[in-house]
């Protein structure tokens, strides 16, 4: 396995990177919901995978990266696979302007886990009270986000989450996935 501190084409890591950790909402999912994010107009839709946030954006230094790793891996050995049923829409409007995709089943199994992932070396405070979900607009015009929760109510999708994602936030703006853990 190649090193956090390096990546796989051997480039080294910027000294302060941005990452978050997160459920991966799996195929054919991922697709229908990013495909609905854009034909919203969210020009976020193709640089975000589909995803339920563990630990929002977060800036390291790449030197704290072995402990992370270590932090993550002991997270996920600690946790068991569980189901996730995405069902029906929500907002956080007027406080964000933000519509969502509701975690139906699984959302106590998240609220466990990212309070897991959120202390030792990723310890932080949050602007807003966790509510596990997944992003379809974001940002948008008011009527594009009344669009995309008429489109959200009738959501459903149900999978089995295996374990989590660490991604970083490159200098093109995209999120990637750079290491999976595979809960026990």
């Amino acid at each position: 396995m190649t090193p956090l501190t390096q990546l796989p084409d051997g480039e080294r890591l910027p000294e302060l990177l941005t990452i978050g950790v997160s459920v991966t909402v799996p195929e054919p999912y991922a697709a229908q919901i990013q495909d609905a994010r854009a034909a919203n107009g969210d020009p976020q839709a193709r640089s975000i995978p589909t995803h339920v946030t563990l630990l929002p954006p977060t800036d390291v230094p790449a030197e704290a990266l072995p402990k992370i790793e270590e932090h993550l891996a002991a997270v996920a050995a600690a946790h068991r696979p569980f189901r996730m049923l995405l069902r029906g829409g929500g907002t956080f409007r007027p406080v964000s302007p933000v519509v969502y995709v509701r975690v139906e089943e699984g959302a106590q199994e998240c609220r466990l886990l990212q309070a897991d992932v959120r202390s030792g070396p990723l310890a932080r405070e949050l602007a807003f009270p966790y509510h596990p979900h997944v992003t379809v607009a974001h940002g948008l015009p008011e009527e594009a986000l009344d669009q995309a929760y008429e489109q959200a109510r009738g959501y459903r999708a149900a999978f089995r989450v295996p374990g989590f994602s660490l991604s970083r936030f490159d200098a093109d703006e995209v999120w990637r996935p750079w290491r999976d853990y595979v809960f026990s």
